[in-house]
């Protein structure tokens, strides 16, 4: 006997509150990011052209996250049972390369500028950066409560996030330049700038690559939850778990549980609360089996999830 359970949620307010603030981002941004790109040309200051560099990948992400969402809200349909909602991971994914991209840059031109250090006009790089960090801190202020609940919108703060610390670098080495005459102190601002920004996108290419491949998400013990299911009372073992997550926010789950002996409403009721309440599972398919020959029918490796010495294989 099979039980399905899916919830069907609706985020259309949240979606609509995440695009408008993307939005505002993307606009404030743009803005900037063009008086920027000008300025460092004009102050001969890499630091402050690396910091454009990030800005032009804030506004792709912004601009990259806002398309995911109005693609996300596309309605599923015959081909795509999910509809586009993994939109948000390849927009993600995309960022994420960006990130790298720019990061390889800065550190090239950084290369090349150690042994013929141009000329730097530190007031204009100074007084650019300022700006750039006060368009950064109002961009993060309106994206940071989303960055929580969407890898998509997490990506794109991560960005506006590594540009504000790249001001906060490009004030610094303004400042010193102009009191010590230090114009290498530009380079190695920049170079700074590009080993911090490396890290973080490679932890944002790893998630998006982990939820593409339908690995088991990060928060979830599949451990702990195959525990959990095995100690429901009734359940004798439990076999084809499978965990995987379309978007960052939308974790599926299907698992047969052998149980000859419950009562099976109450079973179902148990675990669906312990999957929703406990693990965090949006969407999930319980089949409840009392047929020993059912269980033996599946492949042998995955079949024995014994309670005392089980084994199971996430997808």
């Amino acid at each position: 006997m099979a039980e399905h359970h899916g919830h069907d949620h609706s985020h259309a307010v949240v979606t609509e509150e995440n695009a408008k603030k993307l939005t505002f981002a993307l606009i404030l941004t743009t803005t900037f990011l063009i008086i920027e790109v000008i300025a460092g040309f004009i102050t001969q200051s890499l630091a402050l052209l690396s910091d454009a560099a990030h800005m032009f990948t804030d506004a792709a992400a912004l601009a990259i996250a806002l398309v995911a969402i109005k693609v996300g809200k596309l309605p599923a349909d015959d081909k795509r049972t999910f509809g586009y909602q993994r939109f948000e991971i390849l927009a993600a994914l995309f960022n994420a390369s960006m990130l790298f991209m720019v990061a390889i840059y800065i550190l090239y031109e950084a290369f090349q500028r150690f042994s013929n250090p141009p000329e730097i006009q530190s007031l204009g790089m100074l007084a650019v950066a300022v700006v750039g960090l006060i368009i950064n801190l109002i961009s993060m202020k309106i994206l940071m409560s989303s960055a929580k609940d969407s890898l998509n919108v997490k990506g794109a703060y991560l960005e506006v996030l590594s540009d504000a610390l790249g001001s906060v670098g490009v004030i610094i080495a303004a400042i010193l330049i102009y009191f010590t005459g230090w114009v290498w102190l530009d380079t190695i601002i920049a170079v700074l700038i590009g080993f911090w920004v490396l890290p973080r996108a490679w932890v944002l290419l790893k998630q998006s690559i982990n939820i593409l491949l339908e690995g088991v998400p990060e928060e979830i013990d599949i451990e702990k939850l195959r525990q959990d299911l095995l100690a429901l009372k009734g359940v004798e073992n439990i076999h084809q778990l499978k965990v995987w997550a379309i978007t960052s926010k939308n974790v599926h789950l299907t698992v047969h549980l052998f149980a000859p002996k419950a009562d099976r409403n109450l079973l179902y009721q148990e675990a669906l609360e312990l999957l929703s309440h406990e693990h965090g599972i949006t969407e999930m398919t319980l089949q409840i089996e009392d047929d020993a020959c059912a269980v033996h029918s599946h492949q042998p490796d995955i079949a024995h999830d014994q309670k005392d010495s089980g084994h199971s294989h996430p997808h």
